[in-house]
């Protein structure tokens, strides 16, 4: 057998073999990516709802898809972790006289980290937003502001109320006095 046979039945095995790794490849590429826009898509749709399950999912979920071997995702990374340590550096002594002026601030910056790690995330899928469309970009209605506010307020009343801070408000009314039947009428 000569030479060029040789290699023709080798390509005719070999090829297809590799056109599938091939293209096994490019689907787990394909995969991996759509898993970071995924994560980039959700975070950036509830970026104004930060207490969002979802936001939350997407926040957690950075570490698993975003390598740092590749400089713009370890870019992504690093600002994810200067982020989750700024989130758990909020105020959180509710008799704190400074506790207001206090959450303020974290809460503004929690904003500038949020939107540099949404800048970087950005960048490294190919994405490009500039850090003001990032920050000012997107639409909450008042009504999901003032629900989140309501719902804050009246949970911590009723555990202000179950730890004894507050007295819960009592009134005693005097019940009305019972009504006498009206007799019966005769026709």
């Amino acid at each position: 057998m000569s030479k060029s046979n040789a290699l023709m039945i080798l390509a005719v095995i070999v090829g297809p073999i590799l056109a599938v790794q091939a293209q096994k490849f490019i689907e787990k590429w394909r995969e991996a990516r759509a898993r970071k826009v995924w994560i980039f898509k959700t975070l950036m749709a509830m970026r104004g709802t930060p207490l969002a399950p979802a936001f939350v999912q997407a926040l957690n979920t950075i570490d698993l898809e975003f390598s740092p071997k590749k400089p713009k995702e370890k870019a992504v990374l690093d600002a994810w972790k200067l982020y989750l340590d700024h989130l758990y550096s909020a105020p959180r002594d509710f008799n704190d006289p400074n506790y207001q002026s206090q959450l303020t601030v974290w809460t503004a910056k929690s904003s500038e980290w949020l939107v540099d790690l949404l800048y970087l995330m950005g960048r490294a899928l190919g994405y490009n937003f500039d850090k003001v469309q990032l920050k000012k970009g997107f639409y909450t209605p008042v009504g999901h502001t003032n629900l989140e506010l309501e719902q804050s307020l009246i949970r911590r009343g009723i555990l202000e109320v179950l730890f004894r801070r507050r007295n819960l408000p009592v009134e005693l009314v005097q019940p009305p006095p019972p009504q006498q039947p009206l007799p019966p009428q005769t026709p």
